[in-house]
């Protein structure tokens, strides 16, 4: 491979990071990181109302013990969840607070 040939690759690799306008290609659509953890976060509220409300019928003799232990299981696993990803964001932000710029 000439020189040329090498500084023609590597003008078109690096011509998007000196064109501000230049658009990365398309990523597939999807859900974005916030609208993803609103969902966990509703998910994780469902679950929590879900458990409360079998513990409460549990409590008058209307509901199934099985059911009732499954579903506070579902809760405490999407709280533990929900905390663990809430930990590892503050891990990054506080990480990226101690980068020297």
């Amino acid at each position: 491979m000439s020189i040329d040939a090498t500084r023609g690759a590597a003008a078109d690799l690096l011509a998007p990071l000196a064109d501000p306008a230049a658009k990365a290609p398309d990523a597939a659509p999807g859900p974005s990181f916030a609208d993803q953890l609103v969902d966990l976060l509703r998910d994780t509220d469902r679950s929590q109302q879900q458990a409360e409300q079998g513990a409460r019928d549990l409590a008058v003799g209307r509901g199934d013990v099985v059911e009732t232990m499954v579903s506070l299981s579902k809760a405490e696993l999407s709280l533990r969840l929900v905390t663990e990803v809430r930990n590892r964001a503050l891990e990054a932000y506080n990480e990226i607070m101690r980068l020297q710029v």
